[in-house]
């Protein structure tokens, strides 16, 4: 059943039907091979008894072993033919048959009965051994070599030279034995059913668990974690950080019902998700009001300033809009700022994908020391984009931690306006 353990197939986009008539051909490629080459053992062992023995030579015969082995070699022709591989069962029946309903053709021309017992028994367990799928197709190569010897041979009034109980027994032996192959492909068969349908779920709750784990980290460190140990931490020289909060939140909690309010945030977070995806930017997590987004990881790109300028211009104006649909006053604080950070996931529960760094805090810090509805960015970052936006100084300010800094206001796209 390699079909079922070949990871990459997609079973969620693969019918059973579609599968087994894959598995089919596969096994049938093995069974057309296997009576070739077994059927010309048997060729091989009878030319050689005639070399020993000329009295033996049989021309008939052989020249039925030509035509059997005609047929088997055709039908390996014909696997990768469109045919073959629309009609897989047809040839199936072409191998059967040209082994046990030939010989008995063979014999009727020359006015006996032939009652193949080792060839028969060999093909019929052959098939299901090598190739247990369609038990139906199974009963139809058996029934139409059992149909032929007790149908076709009394009609022509042709009988094989044994007493009664001989036949009988034969007979019987008969019936158990392809009642038992039957019965074992069956059983397989709903094996196959039972596991491809197993494999099915598991697929599909991988997939779910694959996305889940997705919107949660980014791609390539979701495949780290899958196959390393230990902490997933990687340093960038350069990227851009972006915290954006909501003004008033926290007040405007006080006086809307509580779900009501969760929905709003949703839907401002929502379309900044999708923002972030449009500028493919990283978002970071947000904690209560505040968003965060980064720029330049975990696949550095020499943009990333820009990006993230861009999903702040975006930002304001999806705000604005929100705000006229759903009859809100909603005002936003952004902070940027550019530089070197580290990057990963610690931690064994609940691991989230952060980042660390000065760089980090000056961008939170230029955030809380911003002003509602503007974009606060610090030198680093205006020297990276002062060619392509419009800049307003707020000139230096003391930031917690870090002093007196000389800050903008990023106000907009196109030719800069002449700051310093």
């Amino acid at each position: 059943m390699r079909l079922l353990k070949d990871p990459e197939v997609n079973l969620g986009e693969t019918s059973y039907e579609t599968w087994r008539h894959r598995f089919l051909r596969d096994r049938l490629l093995l069974v057309l091979l296997m009576a070739a080459i077994g059927y010309l053992t048997f060729v091989g062992l009878e030319i050689s008894l005639v070399l020993q023995d000329q009295t033996r030579l049989r021309s008939g015969w052989l020249l039925l072993a030509a035509l059997i082995e005609t047929i088997l070699f055709s039908c390996l022709g014909l696997y990768n033919a469109p045919f073959g591989r629309r009609y897989p069962e047809v040839l199936f029946l072409a191998c059967s048959w040209s082994i046990t309903l030939l010989e008995q053709i063979w014999a009727t021309l020359n006015g006996r009965v032939l009652f193949g017992f080792v060839s028969w028994t060999l093909v019929f367990l052959t098939q299901a051994t090598l190739m247990p799928v369609r038990w139906s197709l199974h009963l139809i190569s058996q029934l139409g070599v059992l149909a032929y010897y007790f149908g076709v041979n009394p009609i022509l009034g042709l009988k094989e030279n044994q007493d009664i109980a001989f036949e009988t027994r034969y007979a019987l032996f008969l019936f158990w034995f392809c009642l038992v192959c039957n019965l074992s492909v069956y059983l397989y068969e709903r094996l196959q059913r039972s596991e491809f349908e197993a494999r099915q779920k598991l697929q599909a709750e991988q997939a779910k668990s694959e996305k889940l784990l997705l919107n949660i980290l980014p791609e390539t460190i979701a495949h780290q974690l899958k196959h390393q140990q230990g902490t997933i931490a990687d340093s960038f020289p350069e990227v851009s950080v972006l915290f954006a909060d909501i003004v008033g939140f926290t007040k405007l909690s006080t006086r809307i019902d509580p779900i009501a309010l969760v929905n709003l945030l949703n839907q401002i977070f929502s379309t900044f998700d999708e923002l972030a995806e449009h500028h493919q930017l990283e978002k970071i997590k947000t904690i209560g009001d505040a968003y965060m987004v980064v720029g330049g990881l975990p696949r550095e790109r020499e943009d990333h300033a820009e990006a993230i300028a861009e999903m702040a211009l975006d930002m304001q104006k999806a705000l604005t809009t929100f705000n006229a649909q759903q009859k809100q006053n909603f005002q936003i604080r952004i902070g940027i700022n550019t530089g070197p950070v580290v990057a990963g996931v610690i931690g064994i529960k609940k691991f989230i994908y952060d980042l660390w760094g000065d760089t980090v805090n000056t961008a939170s810090r230029m955030e809380s020391h911003g002003v509602p509805d503007c974009i606060h960015v610090t030198a680093a970052t205006y020297e990276r984009l002062r060619d392509r936006y419009q800049f307003e100084q707020r000139g230096a300010i003391e930031v917690k931690g870090k002093g007196l800094m000389t800050t903008y206001f990023l106000v907009g796209r196109g030719v800069p306006v002449g700051v310093d």
